[in-house]
């Protein structure tokens, strides 16, 4: 399976998840400690379920233990930062934002031994931009950057940092094996810090999050697939994620600046033609 079309996947997992998660955010508002214990207690139940399908592979060594360790911290990062950011910006415009490791992922890639390439950079460039116009256009306005400006930083190096971690230790664990047992620490880490009662208040919002885990489960394991493959690629799976819920909000009829749709448009010429040039 090529890697345009595992990257296909992984964009329609996650869509659906990122559109939960919107809501569990911003109206479910729930707190970081239950929104991330929620998503990783229930991931890694999905994912428990998968063992006895995957390669699973775990050396006693400190770089393997290492590895789930700096796992867990990206994944902490992640989900609860996402949780602050989204109370600020859309899901569309968080997406946007994951624009800038686009560069870091590819020289990272060319750094590993990935011959650099021209049109492949130029690529990278046009969907950067088109970023760039979604994330200065007329909705980012009411956006109170001040609030997010460092948990936006630190979940953009959350996003990058996972790639990179299980790109540099998968010859110590499979990635499965970093990626549940990491889930599993986070679980821990906010359990004593989790007010169940959120949960019993806020079924509806409750039993969405647990559900909208089952593709964002298949599309992690999905993506530890594009990882393999390379950082770059890896780095695409959100401007395309961005471009599908582009379209999803040209079907509903919202409201859309000409910033937004002309970054769309760039971001998909230039993820399609970064693919092409592999």
């Amino acid at each position: 399976m090529n890697a345009l079309t595992l990257m296909a996947a992984v964009t329609a997992c996650y869509t659906i998840s990122s559109l939960s998660d919107k809501y569990a955010a911003a109206k479910a508002k729930f707190g970081q400690n239950e929104f991330t214990f929620l998503m990783c207690a229930s991931m890694s139940v999905f994912l428990a379920f998968t063992l006895p399908f995957q390669n699973i592979a775990f050396s006693l060594t400190w770089q393997a233990f290492a590895g789930v360790t700096l796992v867990a911290l990206c994944k902490l990062l992640e989900f609860s930062m996402s949780v602050l950011v989204l109370k600020e910006m859309s899901a569309f415009e968080l997406k946007a934002w994951l624009g800038v490791t686009l560069f870091v992922s590819y020289f990272a890639d060319v750094f590993m031994g990935e011959k650099l390439k021209a049109p492949r950079l130029m690529f990278i460039c046009l969907a950067a931009f088109g970023l760039l116009l979604i994330v200065r256009s007329e909705k980012t306005e009411k956006i109170h950057y001040g609030r997010i400006a460092l948990p936006l930083l630190l979940y953009l190096a959350a996003k990058f940092g996972y790639g990179l971690v299980i790109r540099s230790f998968s010859e110590y664990a499979s990635p499965i094996m970093l990626l549940l047992p990491g889930l599993v620490i986070v679980a821990l880490i906010c359990l004593p810090k989790v007010h169940f009662r959120a949960y019993a208040e806020k079924p509806k919002g409750t039993l969405n999050v647990i559900l909208a885990r089952i593709p964002n489960t298949a599309g992690m394991l999905i993506e530890n697939a594009v990882i393999a493959i390379s950082l770059a690629n890896y780095s695409m799976i959100q401007p395309m994620i961005l471009v599908t819920l582009f379209v999803i909000s040209i079907i509903r009829r919202e409201t859309c600046s000409k910033a937004n749709a002309l970054g769309g448009v760039l971001t998909v010429v230039g993820v399609m033609g970064f693919e092409l040039c592999g």
